[in-house]
């Protein structure tokens, strides 16, 4: 049975509506301006929550990382680091979009991809942590996360089934607030690379974490594929423009898309129902316009005994079902009756059993 988790006022489980987060990352391209239309439309869009990426650069990159050249048009700095602090925000700039958040009525978190981003993080009282595909193996930062006791939504990109059970391990022992993603850490990912049938496994082996799927494929489709396999949180990358400058801006999702996706994971919700076959309201006049009824095949005399040739099956239902026509061959007819008549059972004789009971 696959565990639940609360972000914010969401409840997020088997019985729930998808929890939507649209991944910002650094999309924002260094400007709070922009991190705040691309809240706007997230939430517009229907998005239960937004996210960014915090990076200590200079502790989290080797020096050599830091300072290799990275000229490429993609590039906000003349080095990898330089490229990495243009994109990076702080303190004031967190609060503030922090504070926008609370006004839209949206969830609001980051990805802590480093232990210092993670006490940042935490001094913020962010609803949530989220961790990246990358720190799957890394246990100190796990760890470290686990015990602020805030829910964990880690993707597992890249990674192998004894790394997701360590990860699981590691984290449920200090905090069961958890949610494992399969994820595929392609950018963008191949459809045939998605192995969305992980989901499935991940349930099963992984009981008491809600189950989801961050996607770094091209379109809306896949997500709803993953909700009907059990996914209860749904990642995407979100831009407000696929052409703008940046990485991650050609395979994530507009404001058009993001809000198609929402809709279509909020119908397929609804689609699902609650596993049991019922008759619904809206069905009866089209079953009985399209249904069969018994209809007598040519007039008969009263006193006949009906046989098989004397009845046909003919549209509209009302009538007596098809599925009762042995109840009524052998039977004998009450009256005269004309070709085309609604067969009733007032019409016929009582069942020879019957009879001989009375």
């Amino acid at each position: 049975m696959a565990g639940t988790l609360r972000i914010g006022t969401r409840e997020i489980g088997d019985d729930t509506p998808c929890y939507v987060i649209a991944e910002i990352g650094h999309n924002h391209q260094g400007s709070v301006e922009k991190a705040r239309e691309l809240f706007r439309e997230a939430k517009l869009a229907g998005a239960d929550a937004v996210k960014l990426q915090k990076r200590d650069n200079r502790g989290l990159y080797t020096r050599a990382a830091y300072d290799k050249p990275y000229d490429n048009e993609n590039s906000f700095g003349a080095t990898y680091g330089e490229h990495r602090e243009f994109l990076e925000f702080g303190l004031s700039q967190y609060r503030e979009l922090q504070a926008y958040a609370r006004e839209l009525g949206i969830d609001f978190f980051a990805t802590a991809f480093d232990i210092s981003s993670a006490d940042f993080i935490e001094s913020l009282e962010m609803p949530a942590f989220k961790i990246a595909s990358g720190d799957v193996k890394s246990t100190p930062l796990l760890e470290h996360v686990a015990r602020f006791g805030k829910p964990m939504i880690v993707s597992t990109g890249g990674a192998l089934i004894e790394d997701v059970q360590r990860a699981y391990d590691t984290i449920m022992a200090i905090n069961p607030q958890l949610s494992l993603l399969q994820c595929t850490a392609g950018y963008p990912a191949a459809f045939e690379e998605l192995d969305l049938r992980v989901i499935s496994e991940y349930r099963e082996r992984f009981p008491g974490a809600v189950i989801g799927f961050s996607g770094h494929d091209s379109g809306i489709a896949m997500p709803l594929a993953a909700y009907v396999l059990g996914a209860r949180i749904v990642e995407k990358h979100f831009t407000l423009n696929r052409a703008m400058k940046g990485t991650d801006h050609a395979f994530s999702l507009e404001p058009v898309g993001l809000r198609k996706m929402v809709r279509d994971l909020q119908r397929t919700h609804k689609a699902l129902g609650d596993g049991r076959k019922k008759v619904y309201e809206s069905e009866r006049a089209p079953i009985v316009k399209m249904g069969k009824s018994l209809v007598l095949a040519r007039d008969l005399p009263a006193g006949h005994t009906l046989t098989e040739s004397d009845i046909l099956m003919k549209s509209p239902g009302g009538g007596i079902a098809p599925y009762d026509l042995s109840k009524v061959l052998g039977r004998v007819t009450l009256k005269p009756l004309r070709a085309d008549d609604f067969l009733s059972f007032e019409m016929l004789s009582k069942p020879s059993a019957e009879l001989a009971r009375s």
